[in-house]
């Protein structure tokens, strides 16, 4: 089980991965969004996809605004050429982030000197498990998932999935690093970058982490150095009160 330390965000420089139950938030983060944000919210069609979207960006600006030691809805973001949120303005390259959301749970990277990627999933059945790995995962892995257990592929798969989608998100390629050209070692094996079939990804230049950020969830964080070995952090509970006074 992962040592997740409660704590309040602060102005340290180290890198870090924070989790953040999002079921508490309530109506009243709503408002440190940007407009842009807000306007986004208001699309969705469920909600609970709102609310949660939402709870995790209101979180994130709590963070690194923290960080930085500006009001959360002071923060500025823009995208880079592959779609992966940074700061802009004055603060651009001041902290370097990665968010990912699934149910009631979020996870947050930071990193002042390299790139980060974090993902989580909410643990669900996957009778299609092997159909989806066949099709977007390295032949190995996939040919590793069917010689598990079906009554514990299901969350070895998720566990692997969100391996893949983490070292994805630190590159900050999106679709253009397909799954299948690279591979990650499977759960319960220690994460680990096992190769690849793409210039930009080293293997022996990474670190790759698996986490358990909270009940029924699996994650993993990837960073972009060889020597990272970034603080598990949890927002306290009550952590939105904290934006009333931010």
């Amino acid at each position: 089980m992962d040592a997740w330390r409660i704590a309040e965000p602060g102005a340290d420089t180290e890198d870090v991965v924070w989790t953040v139950d999002l079921s508490q938030a309530g109506t009243g983060v709503f408002e440190v969004l940007s407009e842009e944000e807000q306007a986004r919210a208001d699309r969705f069609l469920r909600a609970e996809d709102r609310d949660r979207y939402v709870a995790s960006h209101a979180a994130l600006r709590l963070i690194l605004g923290r960080r930085l030691g500006l009001p959360p809805r002071d923060l500025a973001f823009e995208a880079e050429e592959g779609g992966k949120p940074r700061l802009a303005g004055s603060r651009r390259g001041a902290c370097r982030f990665n968010l990912s959301h699934s149910g009631a749970r979020a996870l947050v990277g930071l990193s002042r000197r390299v790139e980060s990627g974090v993902d989580v999933e909410a643990l669900r059945p996957m009778p299609d498990a092997l159909r989806v790995a066949r099709g977007h995962f390295a032949p190995e892995e996939a040919r590793a998932l069917a010689e598990v257990l079906e009554a514990g592929r299901a969350s070895v798969f998720m566990g692997l999935w969100t391996r893949k989608e983490a070292v994805v998100k630190a590159l900050g390629t999106g679709l253009a690093l397909p799954l299948s050209r690279f591979e990650v070692s499977l759960p319960p094996a220690p994460a680990r970058l096992l190769a690849s079939g793409d210039p930009r990804l080293d293997p022996f230049a990474f670190t790759l982490l698996h986490l358990e950020p909270g009940p029924g969830t699996v994650g993993a964080a990837a960073f972009a150095a060889p020597d990272a070995r970034p603080a598990l952090r949890a927002l306290p509970g009550d952590w939105p009160r904290r934006l009333e006074s931010a």
